[in-house]
């Protein structure tokens, strides 16, 4: 993809950030202060509660109209305020760039992550994994589209192998944003504990292709391996093309599964129609995403 035509995802992501957002506010947030509220108890306009005073508490917060009623201390509680926390990941390997759509809906569900967590003003951290390789996205880079050739450039091992997601350093009680295409064989167990370990609470964002999910292939293919730039002639008969959409099927029906036991909120995402259709069809009835007004 060149320059211009990632401008122009940024630009429909930002867009699409205006009338979705990700699921922020249905959390409980602790930690930095901010506009969100949280588990504890802090200095906001937002009351809470009354307490008895206990010496070494801030006077400020005292309940002085009731301690002239009453000749006793107590003190107002008001609703923490904290700053969300989000770790967006971009699976950067080559299935996710190789066809010319799939490519422009992975860059778009990239931008709007990451511009939807940096409009609510979240603490907000982007990696990118590639096989055993994966790498801390310096914000300039994403600013200025160069966030694509550093994705494509990491260094793995084998560049067709599973992401490695423990070799990510998530943070704790974050939201944990996953774009990919969730093209790789293995059980989707191990990766669901790592983006919901320490309180994590995971969404996938899945980009696909309809092609991919329900092709017509008949007759003699010659098939290209995505990560390795490999060639495979193949003849086609509607019995291989059946096990195939079954194997499709069962692989997603596999992860969504998975999903649901780690309470992940999970949205495929088509590649075919525009970003807002796309995502209002899925990712909004899904809990991936929430209206932004």
């Amino acid at each position: 993809m060149t320059h211009d035509e990632l401008s122009r995802c940024h630009a429909r992501a930002l867009t699409a950030a205006g009338r979705l957002r990700l699921p922020l506010r249905s959390r409980i947030w602790r930690g930095q202060a901010g506009e969100f509220q949280g588990a504890g108890v802090g200095s906001s306009l937002d009351f809470q509660d009354h307490r008895t005073y206990v010496p070494g508490d801030d006077p400020r917060h005292i309940n002085w109209q009731a301690f002239a009623r009453t000749g006793q201390y107590t003190m107002k509680l008001y609703r923490e305020e904290v700053r969300p926390v989000v770790d967006v990941v971009l699976d950067a390997s080559e299935s996710m760039f190789f066809d010319p759509d799939k490519a422009t809906r992975s860059a778009e569900l990239f931008c709007f992550a990451v511009e939807s967590a940096r409009r609510s003003g979240a603490a907000t951290i982007v990696h990118l994994v590639r096989g055993d390789a994966t790498r801390i996205m310096p914000p300039d880079l994403i600013a200025t589209h160069r966030w694509l050739d550093e994705s494509r450039a990491l260094p793995a091992t084998d560049p067709a192998a599973e992401p490695d997601f423990s070799r990510i350093p998530f943070r704790a009680n974050a939201i944990r944003v996953l774009i990919s295409d969730l093209l790789f064989a293995g059980d989707p167990e191990p990766v669901m504990r790592y983006l919901s370990a320490r309180q994590g609470s995971p969404i996938l964002l899945v980009p696909f292709l309809k092609a991919e999910a329900a092709p017509e292939w008949t007759g003699n293919y010659e098939f290209v391996d995505a990560e390795r730039k490999s060639r495979h002639p193949h003849r086609i008969e509607p019995s291989v093309l059946r096990r195939y959409k079954e194997s499709y099927v069962n692989h997603f029906a596999l992860w969504k599964n998975t999903c649901q036991r780690h309470q992940c909120r999970m949205a495929r995402v088509a590649c075919e129609p525009d970003l807002q259709t796309a995502l209002f069809a899925e990712a909004l009835p899904s809990g991936a995403l929430e209206t932004a007004i």
